[in-house]
């Protein structure tokens, strides 16, 4: 990790990422889950490796500005990113940034970064952005040092449910609780209810808010080692025999047996989309009309199906399976 002095006489400058409007001043991403808008706060001496992260994951974001380092830059540019990168000891962002902290769902995220792209630190947001950018510099070579309880224990977070679910969180107080039950494999399944309805929950509740008002669920299953393209070509097909697109797609359903599948989750990647798995016992609740191999040699209902119907809010198959290439089966939940 560097060592750079807090030098407080240098004055401030954007520089813009190439789109010509310089001084991008934007409007973070409203559910505070996601890393849209990113600043990265660089030394002048740093300036070459702040372009080159511009250049390795700058399509990954709505903007990504650089701003030059001076004392009071995280003060001026405060709420107007999802997420700071500084290229700078984390003890210079710490300290610069620890009185503007307030709420971790309003506040922006913050990942520190070496001039030699060796260590991605999260140091406040992981789950609202920061272990995100993080895992995007991973790309480049630096190593994500998450520390966040749900990552480090290799579970999905109540926060990453709702990011690949496509829906926020409208009580962050309870995630505490929540992620606690993640950690001791006490949550379960995301429970789906349609209104119009009135619910009463307690404090130990998460309640997620889906940010569109309409869309489908690919369910998808496989055998193992289906490569990227094949996912790619399989979700397209599928879709093309409905009236949605790509741009239509909610989240990709799977099982847990074929959550770790990496042709699927690089596909997944490639279309921005999130993956979902549901336990065994949840599919066989939303058992699909076709027949499938797999219960009768594993004890798993088919996975496309099942996953479709238990991903769509209306729990309703828009197109049966069909399988492509001999290696993946998708269907259309609604």
């Amino acid at each position: 990790m560097s060592t750079d002095t807090d030098d407080e006489t240098t004055n401030g400058t954007d520089a813009s990422d190439g789109d010509g409007d310089g001084g991008h001043c934007a409007t973070p991403d409203s559910d505070g889950e996601v890393a849209e808008e990113i600043a990265i706060i660089s030394f002048e001496r740093k300036m070459e490796t702040a372009a080159d992260i511009v250049d390795g994951i700058g399509d990954r974001y709505e903007s990504i500005d650089v701003i030059e380092y001076h004392g009071d830059v995280f003060a001026e540019h405060w709420g107007e990113y999802d997420c700071f990168v500084g290229l700078m000891a984390s003890g210079i962002a710490m300290r610069k940034t620890a009185p503007l902290l307030d709420d971790k769902w309003d506040d922006p995220a913050i990942v520190v970064v070496d001039e030699e792209l060796t260590w991605a630190i999260p140091i406040t947001g992981g789950h609202h952005g920061a272990n995100q950018v993080a895992d995007d510099l991973a790309s480049m070579g630096a190593v994500p040092a998450v520390t966040t309880a749900s990552e480090a224990a290799g579970k999905q977070g109540v926060e990453e449910r709702a990011k690949a679910l496509d829906t926020h969180v409208v009580n962050g107080d309870s995630t505490v609780a929540t992620n606690l039950a993640v950690l001791d494999d006490e949550l379960g399944a995301v429970e789906r209810l349609d209104g119009p309805r009135a619910v009463l929950v307690g404090d130990d509740v998460t309640v997620l808010k889906r940010n569109g008002d309409d869309g489908v669920v690919l369910g998808t299953g496989s055998v193992s080692g289906a490569k990227k393209a094949q996912f790619l070509t399989a979700w397209k097909r599928a879709l093309d025999g409905t009236e949605y697109g790509v741009d239509d797609v909610e989240f990709v359903a799977t099982g847990t047996r074929k959550e770790e599948e990496e042709g699927l989750l690089a596909a997944a990647e490639e279309l921005g989309l999130g993956v979902v798995s549901f336990e065994k016992e949840t599919l066989e609740r939303f058992e699909g009309p076709t027949p499938s191999r797999s219960k009768e040699l594993i004890g798993w209902p088919g996975i496309s199906e099942a996953s479709a119907i238990a991903g769509g809010r209306e729990h309703e198959l828009l197109a049966e399976k069909e399988r492509y290439d001999d290696a993946v089966t998708v269907a259309v939940g609604k």
